[in-house]
């Protein structure tokens, strides 16, 4: 995937604009998990409504493996899921997983043997048959997940989607996403305002400046392949000074101490 010297501009009230999003450039490799971090309104969100063509640049062009945004949400190269699970509450976890497949036309047997594979992906077999407000945030977030890779895509677009957990479900979490990538061979790009997630989840981190939206600095991470990757990395020397280099990179010379989580 390739973003290429992107700008995003708002029209506000009265013909005042609001840049969004400056000359933003950035590759992403098949397989390859990178994060977007930065404050508030740096166009974190906006950029991934580009890449999912929800939205369109200002200027700049943005390819996904080859093909133009919107060529690649026609062919379901992408799958997106959001902070809320945005589940179907009169539909079962089955038949949430199933509903894309559904909806694009794939035949009940072969929907079946899907859901079948990705329920027990997601660790959620034995609740196949229960529906949303029978499950806890995250297993609703599971399904979610589960749901947006149902069409095997290329590419998986996250948008914060554990920040409505609880610290011990959103390191549980972080578990299965690494888990699930490391299967699929998605290549993911993820935007968070957790340092520590960023790091754990990462082949690369990138940082973002205060609106508009730039990209200041892109901290490689490198401990090691996602499958790899287990609850002792968080204790990690090399996991630390990969949150150092982060946390210097958003916030310079006045960066805090390592340990105090920004989110």
């Amino acid at each position: 995937m390739n973003v290429t010297n992107v700008d995003r501009t708002f029209r506000g009230q009265k013909g005042a604009t609001v840049a969004a999003l400056s000359d933003v450039s950035l590759s992403v490799a098949p397989g390859e998990f990178v994060s977007l971090i930065g404050p508030s309104g740096c166009g974190k969100s906006t950029l991934l409504r580009l890449i999912a063509d929800l939205d369109t640049p200002t200027a700049g062009s943005i390819a996904v493996f080859g093909k133009t945004a919107r060529q690649a949400r026609i062919d379901q190269d992408y799958g997106i899921a959001f902070q809320q699970a945005g589940l179907l509450p009169w539909r079962t976890v089955t038949g949430n997983i199933e509903l894309p497949l559904e909806l694009h036309g794939v035949g009940k047997a072969a929907r079946a043997a899907r859901s079948r594979e990705l329920v027990e992906l997601v660790g959620l077999g034995d609740f196949r048959d229960h529906y949303p407000d029978q499950l806890s945030g995250g297993m609703q977030q599971r399904v979610a997940i589960a749901r947006s890779i149902a069409e095997q895509p290329r590419l998986l677009l996250m948008d914060e989607p554990f920040g409505a957990l609880d610290e011990m479900t959103r390191e549980h979490m972080q578990l299965e996403l690494v888990r699930i990538t490391a299967e699929t061979g998605a290549a993911v790009v993820f935007v968070t305002h957790s340092i520590p997630e960023a790091v754990f989840l990462s082949d690369r981190v990138v940082v973002m400046s205060p609106r508009p939206g730039r990209i200041r600095d892109i901290v490689d991470v490198r401990l090691g392949a996602a499958s790899e990757r287990g609850e002792d990395l968080r204790e990690n020397a090399g996991f630390f000074a990969a949150v150092t280099r982060v946390r210097e990179a958003l916030h310079g010379a006045d960066a805090p101490a390592v340990g105090v989580d920004l989110r």
